[in-house]
């Protein structure tokens, strides 16, 4: 008579408890009129440029804070911290992601009350952060030009459930020799609903359409717009 035994798909056990870690987050932030945005990227990518000039900017017309995450150091929180906004700074130690229990434990320690915007600057990986719910909002990805044209192609799971990709650092595109419209439509063949932006935290180029598209979902989750395109 043979020993029964019992398989345990390990992979689907964590995600399903994130799962229900991240929607509770969600209907938290629902609940206190917060508009959460995950951030994914490569490591150099320039979320943490993208959020310094966006806290600089906008701290006028949002109430903004940022949970970060980090393999190591507090760099990026120290750099954030300088603009005002609360920053909370996770240190993820070998793990190469923020999950849903790191996102509402930093939660927990900025606090909703008066909240437009909770930024998420997920860990620098193309990899694991896009199987990894945090609750939030919004998925925004992030392509430098430096990366090359092919990478959503490379890695679509970070981009295919994104709502908007910034094209990052255009202002050195020429000299690269980067060819954007290439970019653009590999892009859309990963994620064919997601809106286009091309930036540049350096020049300002294309900020403005970045606060606008902002505004017009901080708009939706207090209940000020019927719909959303993006």
């Amino acid at each position: 008579m043979s020993a029964s035994h019992k398989v345990i798909v390990v992979g689907d056990a964590i995600l399903g408890r994130n799962d229900k870690i991240a929607a509770m987050t969600r209907r938290r932030l629902a609940d206190a009129g917060v508009f959460a945005i995950n951030l994914l990227s490569s490591p150099g990518s320039g979320k943490t440029a993208l959020l310094e000039r966006t806290l600089t900017d906008c701290s006028a017309k949002w109430s903004m804070a940022v949970v970060v995450g980090d393999l190591q150091t507090d760099n990026d929180a120290v750099r954030l911290n300088r603009c005002g906004s609360p920053v909370v700074q996770i240190v993820t130690g070998e793990v190469c992601h923020l999950d849903a229990q790191m996102t509402a434990s930093g939660i927990e320690e900025i606090g909703l009350d008066d909240l437009d915007i909770l930024f998420i600057e997920n860990v620098g990986n193309l990899v694991c952060p896009a199987a990894f719910d945090l609750g939030e909002g919004a998925r925004v990805a992030l392509l430098s030009v430096t990366e090359g044209e092919d990478k959503p192609l490379k890695y679509p799971a970070a981009f295919s459930k994104a709502s908007i990709v910034l094209i990052t650092k255009v202002d050195i595109a020429e000299v690269l020799g980067v060819d954007l419209e290439l970019m653009h439509r590999h892009i859309l063949k990963v994620a064919p609903r997601a809106e286009i932006i091309e930036v540049s935290s350096r020049s300002g180029e294309g900020m403005q359409a970045w606060y606008d598209w902002l505004h017009l979902h901080v708009q939706f989750v207090l209940g000020n717009l019927e719909v959303v395109v993006g």
